[in-house]
Order: structure tokens, then sequence, then C-alpha cells
């Protein structure tokens, strides 16, 4: 009998780019303080800068007759890409990740003897790669107490082996290809080719594919040609706010509708702000405009190059600010110049296309917001500036609700149960494939729709989260604005959205992880709990945590910190005190206990009569979290929770979690 295949869809070559550039991205913008801080030396103590110092430019010689060796070369040679190296080495695999990643990209360095951001591109990610594939070797067969030796000498023994590597293999090929795309960028600029890549820059920024042209090779290159030069053009082939801006003056005065309404504020966001992305959508209700981009791109390089203009260092984000800030001393007349007659060729363009032509979809903007986002791959951190955020600067979605985080303090208790409650709720309404998770405050990105905090943690969350619709609960077993979160979950994905998504959800949530046989044993569950209060409560259920050998004293001690700065009642009688985020270190093992309070006990205002301490160890404990809050949210189940009379029907009611 024959069995159909149903082909799974392809992605385009233009996300596979996407993700690519937001990935070198992320190795790049975290460390665009870094770049900032080394181009204000540079541009202040070289000795062609504003105030020549030999011992921090790194020119002449001391009392001794010793050339100085200053803060600019080795900020630029070894800093800088070991700093890169070691985030993308994080983005992999957490810090251990970073650290085996600049081990691997010192090689790199030394045997270039050149900055080598190239290089380290390679090498961080490789390091942090090779090396989570090499403990899942060994995962799970290390002898008890070994665990820390083996941990730190094998990534000393392969970070030392990715250093020779990078030494003998990795560094002559990055520097040939160096050598060869400065050579390509030198052959534009001597035969006055370079404003042409606008033809390629400006309608990749449209489709989000300029971080790889942009990160990938003109910033490593500018870098290299400011270091030889004291200034780069390379540096505002991508940044110049000018033909964007002039975009934006042309629907001031010459769009209708939502556009010319807006366009006032957008203009204000990417000129000062430097912001580019909040004029992607204006660009995409008319297609045309392309060209006053372009026009306007290239009018600024070639104004650049007829100067000899350029900055000392990237200008990120791409703001007039920044723009100037990161100047050459000689070139500032050039630059200033560059932008504003990019602006105006870009503004006369554009005018002339707004007032030529007329389309049907100028007035739709949240449309073309829309489209904007679903091009980029995620909300737009801009996007409500353009839909009309309620007050307070509240998110609008202009796309369906796929990614759902339950961020606290430490991502291990709160956010676990509060997610697996939410996750419930959410797939018997019929949407299993939104995914749910739980983070740390400190470990959020701003790739989420909705991130639910406690209301006291909603303030530290937003930052790092601004493009996201916030939800502040304080009752995480049954608080009404769970409700609120299906219904606006309903309201925003289409029928079809599930399947849609399916492929990026289809790794199982953390609760379906199977976890150790020992999180939750007999002897960890207390029926008649002895203390009276809430302090002596978090010190009863940490000393059986401490008696697993799962904790030390340390841990019980950054228990009551944890509680101190935010509550861990969740409602329903139920607490569940843990440890802070920097006290994961003092974790040795998952393991949970649970403690019955019959005559209940005061926390804070609240009633409690279940206390169940959690230590986990990156997702071992979700399952049984996720099994309790299960319970927790059934009223029947509670009620028979407080009637047991024996350790085996509570842990008979968790389900068997350790099965």
């Amino acid at each position: 009998m024959a069995t159909e295949t149903v082909a799974k869809p392809r992605t385009s070559v233009r996300v596979h780019v996407q993700k690519f550039g937001t990935f070198l991205s992320g190795m790049i913008m975290p460390n665009i303080g870094a770049f900032i801080a080394w181009g204000l030396i540079t541009a202040l103590f070289i000795e062609k800068g504003w105030i020549p110092v030999p011992a921090l430019g790194g020119f002449g010689t001391d009392a001794a007759g010793a050339p100085y060796v200053g803060l600019v070369g080795p900020m630029i040679k070894y800093l800088l890409p070991l700093l890169i190296a070691y985030t993308g080495g994080r983005m992999v695999y957490d810090v251990r990740g970073g650290v085996v990643g600049a081990i691997g990209t010192m090689g790199v360095i030394v045997g270039a003897g050149i900055p080598m951001f190239i290089g380290a591109m390679i090498m961080g990610p490789l390091g942090g790669w090779t090396m989570k594939k090499l403990d899942a070797i060994w995962h799970g067969k290390i002898r008890p107490g070994f665990e820390m030796l083996v941990n730190n000498f094998s990534a000393g023994i392969w970070g030392a082996l990715l250093a020779l590597l990078g030494f003998y293999g990795i560094s002559p090929l990055v520097q040939a290809f160096s050598t060869a795309a400065g050579n390509f960028v030198q052959f534009l600029v001597n035969n006055g080719l370079l404003p042409l890549t606008s033809i390629l820059i400006e309608p990749a920024k449209v489709l989000f594919l300029n971080n790889a042209i942009n990160h990938g090779v003109l910033t490593p290159l500018g870098i290299q040609q400011s270091l030889a030069q004291g200034k780069s053009i390379l540096f505002l082939l991508e940044a110049n706010p000018g033909p964007g801006f002039g975009i934006l003056l042309a629907y001031m005065f010459f769009g209708r509708g939502a556009a010319k309404a807006s366009a006032p504020g957008a203009a204000i966001i990417q000129f000062l702000g430097g912001i580019h992305e909040i004029y992607f959508p204006y660009v995409l209700m008319r297609p045309l405009l392309i060209l006053a981009a372009i026009a306007g791109g290239m009018t600024g390089i070639a104004t650049l190059a007829v100067t000899n203009s350029g900055l000392v260092a990237p200008a990120a984000p791409g703001s007039i600010f920044a723009v100037i800030a990161q100047t050459s001393r000689d070139s500032y007349v050039g630059v200033i110049l560059s932008v504003l007659l990019a602006t105006t060729v870009s503004f006369l363009v554009a005018s002339l296309i707004l007032r030529t032509t007329r389309h049907s979809d100028e007035d739709d903007l949240t449309a073309a917001t829309s489209r904007m986002e679903e091009m980029k791959g995620k909300k737009s951190s801009v996007s409500s500036a353009l839909t009309g955020a309620g007050a307070g600067g509240t998110a609008v979605l202009t796309r369906p609700i796929e990614n759902i985080v339950f961020a606290c303090d430490a991502g291990m208790g709160s956010s676990a149960m509060g997610a697996s409650v939410l996750r419930n709720k959410i797939k018997a309404a019929g949407f299993p494939d939104v995914k749910v998770t739980n983070a740390s405050i400190a470990n959020l990105t701003d790739t989420y729709d909705v991130v639910i905090t406690h209301q006291d943690l909603t303030e530290r969350a937003k930052p790092v989260t601004s493009s996201a619709v916030h939800y502040s609960v304080d009752n995480f077993m049954n608080s009404p604005r769970y409700d609120e979160i299906v219904e606006l979950v309903k309201s925003t994905n289409t029928e079809g959205t599930a399947d849609a998504v399916a492929p990026a959800t289809a790794a199982a949530p953390a609760e379906a992880a199977a976890p150790p046989s020992d999180i939750l044993v007999a002897d960890s569950v207390v029926l008649n709990g002895s203390a009276t209060t809430r302090d002596a409560a978090i010190d009863e259920a940490g000393q059986l945590l401490l008696a697993r050998g799962a904790v030390d004293n340390d841990y019980i001690l950054a228990m009551h910190e944890r509680e101190e700065s935010v509550s861990t009642y969740m409602g329903s009688f139920l607490a569940i005190p843990h440890g802070t985020n920097a006290a994961k270190d003092h974790i040795m093992k998952s393991a949970v206990s649970v403690i019955r309070y019959p005559n209940g006990i005061d926390w804070n205002g609240k009633e409690v009569k279940f206390v169940v301490g959690v230590a986990g160890i990156n997702n071992e404990h979700l399952h049984i979290l996720s099994s309790i809050a299960k319970v927790f949210t059934n009223k029947a189940q509670v009620a028979q929770l407080e009637a047991a009379t024996s350790v085996e029907e509570v842990l008979e009611l968790f389900g068997k979690v350790n099965a």
C-alpha cells in the first residue's frame, strides 16, 4: 500500500542568511561598548589623535628607549577578538563554551599577528560546539566526586588542542581570506566602485540580511583598515542614517494617512536613536522606495570616498550621535556632508515616487509592519512606535503568538510552575504548539511574544524584552491573568497557526523530559512539619535537601535571600522556596522536598500549608514541578493532599513522577 510522503517545507535561503547574520550580530553587538571604548582611546591618544599620549597611544619610546605598547594595539589585537570569541562560545554552550572558544581563539590571534575578528567568529562558536559534543559523550558516566576534575581538565585539554589548531590551521586560512577581502575592497575604492555596494546593502537592510554583511565582513575589515590608516569608510557603508531619514522626511511631506502621521516620530527614532529598521515598513508599503535608499546610500559613500573620510570604529546603533562620536579627527566635514547629501538625495527620489504614484496599501502601516516582522523572523523592537502602542508603551502584537516565557529570578521554581500551569491551559484551549517555557530574567532575550513575571520582577524584565507583551501576576497557580493570555492567544492565532509553527516547536517542552529516578523520594516528604514561621519552614525544606546531599549550606542561605527579594508563594496554599540564580553552583544534584503544615503558616500574609523545597540542575526537576503544579490547580486534589495519611498517598498524587 503506497504511503503518501509529505514534503517538509524548505526554509528559504533568505531565512538561512538571516539566521547566520543574527548569530554574527549576537557575537558583535554585546561587545559594541568595547569597540566604542577602543575607538575613543584611538581617536584621543594616537599620534594623530586629539590628545596624543605616547604611553596610551602606543607610539614613541620611553626613557630607556623601549617602544611604548599602549592601549590601542593590545585592545584591538587581544581584548576585542577574545570578547567576540567568548560571546560566540557562550551563545552555543554557555560559560563553558565561551571559555573554550576564547582559548582556541588565542591560537588564531598569535598565529596571525593581526586583529583576528573573523577568526574569533569562527573559533568561538566552534569551541563551544565541540566542547558541548565532547561533554555529551561522557554525560552521566562520571563517577560521583570526579565531576569537577573531569570537567576542568577536559575543558583545559580541549582548549589547548583548539589553540594549536587555531595557530597552525585556522590562522593561515583566515589571514588569507582577510587579505583577499581587503584587497577586493581596496580595488573597489581605487576604481571608484565602492558606491555600487549600496545596490546590495540597502535592499539587504530591508530584508534583514545586513547583519551577515555588516558584522561578518565590513566590521572586521573596517577595524583592520582603521588600525592601519586611523579610519575606515567601511563603517559607514551600512550605518549611514541618511538614506532612511530621507525616506521618512518624504513621507512627512508627501505621505498620507497613518504613514504620514507616524513618520515624524519614526524619523526621530531612526536618525537620533539609530534604529534603522523603523523605516523598513515604509519601504515595504512602496517597494519602489528602495531606489531612494540605494541612491542615498551611493551618494553618501561617494562623498566619503571623495573627501577621504571615515570612522575610527563601528557606529552602533547607526545614530547620528554614534556616527559623530566615532568620526576620525580629519573627517568631520566629509562624514557630516555624506549624511546630509545621502538624506537629500534619498528625500528627493522618495518624494518623486510618492508624488507620481499612488498605492492603496499606503494607509495600512500595520500590515506593512507585520510583513516586516515576518521577514525578520521575530517581533520588531520598534513596531509599537508604528502601530500605535497603548499608553505606557505596551507592545502591540501584529503576528500570531508563538513563544511565551514565564520568567523569575532564578528560572528554577516559580517560573517552571507558572509555565506548566499556563502551558496546560493553552493546550486545553486548542493551541498545543504555542511554546511556553521558563527562564531566569538574566537569560531573557527580546525574542518572546509574551513575558509573564511576578509583579515585583516586571520592571526588571521589561528592558530586555521591550517588544513583548508583559503580564504581571501575584498568584502563580490560578492567576486570572492566565485566562487573559489564553484569550490573547485565541485572538491572534489563526486556525492554521499551530500547524505553521509546528516545525519550530517540535522539541518537547521541558516538562516532558525524562527525569532522574530520585528527585523526590519518600525520605524527603514530611506530613507534619514542625516549623511555625516562614523562615523556619524554609530551613526545614532546605535541611531535607541538604540531607539528600543535593545542596550545601550556602544554598539554604540563598533560599532565604531569594525569599527576601521576591516571594515564592504560588497560591493554593503552596510555596516553593529555592535559591537565587547565583546559587546554582551550590547544587550538587536535583532534588525536591515536600512538607505539609496542617495548621498553616503565615507566608507574607498568605496562608501556606505545603512547602516544596527545590534544587534543580539544568531541567531535571521540571518534570516533578509540572506534576506538582497540576495537582495544585485542582481543588479536589489539594483537598486529597490535606487529608493524606501516608507519604505514599502524597507520592501517588504527584503521579509517580519518578517513574
